[in-house]
């Protein structure tokens, strides 16, 4: 049994297809395979189910393919901490975010990284809670910065801010009268929202159930009740289709002038999401995560309450 057989393991398990897993490992198609089958004889099981178009994980190839993992991150970690032992700040740093998060935080966060560790490169990413969290559990990422409600087992999570919820109009629309809106009177709009797969969605809809689509907008505006990113559906709110929900650091109109748009906080108690910076329990550089911590305070956030900084040690697993 060899590492690199486990990598061949995780992949096709990954992949769910011999051809896509070897691409993955740039490795031909024959190889992987022989080697996949060559571990499976050694351990006398049968890992993957072999079906048309697809391959699947037998219940005991399941649990092989999570303690390949465990080695993998093992092995991974020994490497780490020959490279960091001396300097924890030294080295990339793979750093993943939502999408509704990396655009606000990281044009600040990146050059005060920058500043603080200038010995550490920062390679980003923006996607889905459910790809992050993948990704960092089979240590493709370092750290996620993602939002509440979050929780898997072997990830560790510490807070950094709590982020109110406001309300973007046009600016000619009647509620902008208002200093303060409440949930209740957003049910006779129009709400524009993210589409299926963005948590902010969830969190939008949680804390404000008046923002529910209403049946039979979506045929007379077939574009207008989600969009695909915070920015765009801030242009529909300009170009006069609804009105929209955003977490506060995405609310900034500077794109337009005062005339085409207004923000409006909502009334207490405001709906709020609480963001968070979560690492596998196995990540051998503690310090990284104090700077980060750190790093995100230094950040001009002006409208999001921030977390104390807390020691690691004291963290909770999940």
């Amino acid at each position: 049994m060899t590492l690199t057989e486990l990598r061949y393991i995780i992949a096709v398990a990954r992949e769910k297809h011999f051809g896509r897993a070897a691409k993955a490992c740039h490795v031909s198609q024959p190889t992987l395979s022989v080697s996949v089958k060559k571990l499976e004889d050694e351990l006398g099981v049968t890992i993957f189910e072999r079906r048309a178009g697809e391959v699947g994980l037998t219940p005991v190839g399941e649990q092989i393919i999570e303690q390949a993992q465990r080695a993998l991150e093992s092995a991974e970690t020994v490497k780490l901490i020959a490279q960091h032992g001396k300097d924890q700040l030294a080295g990339p740093l793979r750093i993943g975010a939502i999408y509704t998060i990396g655009p606000y935080l990281f044009p600040e966060l990146i050059p005060t990284l920058r500043e603080m560790a200038p010995q550490m490169p920062l390679v980003i990413e923006e996607n889905y809670t459910s790809v992050l969290k993948e990704k960092l559990k089979q240590g493709e990422l370092d750290v996620i910065i993602v939002a509440l409600p979050f929780e898997e087992q072997g990830i560790v999570s510490v807070k950094l801010y709590d982020e109110p919820f406001v309300v973007l109009l046009p600016a000619s629309h009647p509620l902008t009268t208002r200093k303060t809106i409440k949930a209740e009177q957003l049910e006779d709009e129009t709400v524009l929202l993210l589409g299926a797969g963005h948590c902010f969605r969830d969190h939008v809809i949680d804390a404000c159930p008046a923002c529910v689509p209403k049946p039979g907008l979506e045929g007379d505006l077939p574009h207008a009740i989600e969009g695909g990113s915070l920015e765009t559906i801030r242009h529909m709110v300009v170009s006069g289709l609804g009105v929209t929900v955003l977490p506060c650091t995405a609310a900034g109109a500077d794109r337009y002038s005062q005339r085409l748009l207004a923000i409006r906080r909502f009334a207490n108690p405001a709906p709020k999401r609480t963001v968070v910076l979560a690492w596998r329990v196995s990540f051998p550089r503690p310090k990284v995560i104090d700077l980060l911590h750190q790093a995100v305070r230094a950040c001009q956030l002006s409208c999001v309450q921030k977390a104390k900084m807390a020691k690691t040690a004291r963290q909770t697993k999940k």
